[in-house]
């Protein structure tokens, strides 16, 4: 029996309604499909009745991995492998539609990974459909001057757009885990604000959260000097919180930040 790894953040769908549903998003015949975190292969089993052209299949438990090549033979491809050093670019030829129950543990640095690389003339998926923990998947769909809102949610919403499907109880789990999941929806923007290089925008809006309970004045100064004349061009006003500012300001200022680098 294959138990769950707490160090590798595993917990198991096991719920066949909440599968159903997931396999059922999008209409996936002839399509080619990747899974992060199979697991057991509950939802693999249900993605496959659907008649997908190809199965693809990221798993970092060397004994899993195993049990899946037994399992399913040569009905998916079993890549034994950590997701945070796989390129995705070079599983597929065709775009691929992503299903994933994400390790708890890991769950962002895997969406911020993709977000970082992510080239919407080259995209290497159509669709994301991703599991992650209700406090996390409520901080990706935040919008400003909410208490939720933060680097993630800018991050996020830059090149994709969101929406969330489901709230999933723990007991759809096993183990059961303490907190509720969340099942979101994303797909890439066709038009979305140019940014020369987003590891800008992911340090610029790690400054400006590092201080999220205070004014934004300090991390201001810290990236632009006191620089006035950015100040008066985006209408900003230094004595709001880092959550006041919406999605825009946080990518023109990235912007602004990499004109001055130039």
């Amino acid at each position: 029996m294959i138990r769950a790894k707490k160090s590798l953040g595993q917990n198991f769908l096991v719920d066949k309604d909440i599968i159903n549903k997931i396999a059922d998003i999008l209409e996936i015949k002839d399509k080619s499909i990747l899974e992060i975190g199979p697991g057991t292969g509950n939802l693999t089993t249900a993605l496959l009745k659907r008649d997908p052209k190809n199965v693809y299949v990221i798993e970092k438990d060397n004994n899993l991995a195993n049990l899946l090549k037994n399992e399913f033979k040569d009905q998916l491809k079993v890549i034994n492998d950590d997701v945070l050093k796989v390129n995705e670019n070079l599983i597929c030829k065709e775009e691929l539609i992503v299903f994933g129950n994400l390790p708890y543990n890991i769950s962002t640095e895997i969406l911020i990974k993709w977000i970082l690389n992510l080239d919407n003339k080259n995209l290497w998926f159509s669709n994301l459909i991703l599991m992650f923990q209700k406090e996390v998947a409520d901080r990706i769909i935040s919008k400003f001057n909410s208490s939720t809102y933060g680097r993630i949610s800018i991050l996020a919403n830059w090149k994709l757009d969101i929406k969330k499907i489901i709230d999933i109880r723990p007991n759809s789990f096993s183990p059961r885990p303490k907190i509720d999941s969340s099942l979101l929806f994303f797909s890439p923007k066709k038009k979305f604000f140019k940014i020369e290089n987003p590891k800008n925008l992911e340090k610029i809006t790690r400054i400006f959260f590092n201080h999220r309970r205070k004014m934004i004045k300090k991390p201001y100064n810290q990236i632009f000097s006191g620089n006035y004349e950015i100040l008066k061009k985006l209408k900003i006003n230094l004595n709001l919180r880092p959550q006041n500012l919406d999605f825009e300001t946080y990518y023109k200022l990235t912007n602004e930040y990499e004109n001055l680098r130039n």
